[in-house]
């Protein structure tokens, strides 16, 4: 018989003490082919685990204690090394999918077979997928699927036709508030027509009749009243 040339280490997460005894047991049980190198409750023990250890395989429950482990797959998996089988209670189609999306290797219910549980830990360490066709499907259209662009904001459009100059004149106005236009346009250094000509294409861009809306306006739009030089 030949010796085994590498003995898969296994790091099993999951938050219910009594799943952890038993799959530590049904995996050490494996010995030489898989052994167990740690365990973890939390996440926040999960990601700490698996950067200290690197283990081949990361078996993975999504709920912990409260808390959606697909947040942390990727830290899980920055490693390089590790490949990540979930083994998980959910039902939640979506859920399983994101799971996959987010660099699960293999996807496994808890009803599996112990069987079935040993087998996906291996392939899973050879490379391969552990995952029905049902959500591969799923996962390869949503990879290759055409994203459409998202709506235009119609607020974000008006902001960026303002010029230059325009801007200045909105951050002059909001910073003088209750200033008669006489003072803005000197502090401006342009003749109060000027000022009047220019409000008067401002107001149009953004939709505003008046001093005060455009002040309004651009309080609720955040605009950047950092002076513009």
């Amino acid at each position: 018989m030949q010796p085994v040339a590498h003995s898969i280490g296994v790091l099993l997460v999951d938050d219910h003490q009594t799943m952890l005894w038993g799959l530590s047991r049904l995996i050490d049980g494996e010995q030489p082919r898989m052994h167990v190198v740690g365990t973890a409750r939390c996440c926040e023990d999960a990601v700490a685990t698996s950067e200290d250890l690197a283990p081949d395989v990361i078996v993975l429950d999504l709920d912990l204690d409260g808390h959606c482990a697909i947040d942390i797959l990727p830290r899980l998996l920055s490693n390089e090394v590790s490949r990540v089988v979930v083994l998980t209670g959910e039902r939640e189609q979506r859920t399983l999918d994101l799971a996959v999306l987010h660099g699960a290797r293999g996807v496994m219910r808890k009803d599996a077979s112990a069987q079935e549980v040993l087998d996906a830990i291996e392939r899973v360490y050879h490379g391969e997928l552990c995952v029905d066709a049902q959500t591969m499907g799923r996962v390869f259209s949503e990879l290759t699927s055409v994203k459409k662009p998202p709506k235009a904001d119609p607020d974000a459009a008006r902001l960026a036709s303002l010029t230059h100059k325009e801007r200045e004149i909105v951050r002059v106005v909001v910073e003088g508030s209750g200033a008669s236009n006489k003072a803005l346009a000197s502090k401006l250094f342009v003749t109060e027509h000027t000022l009047r000509n220019h409000l008067t294409s401002i107001y149009q861009k953004l939709d505003v009749t008046n001093r005060l809306e455009l002040y309004v306006y651009a309080m609720r739009h955040q605009f950047d009243t950092t002076p513009v030089h």
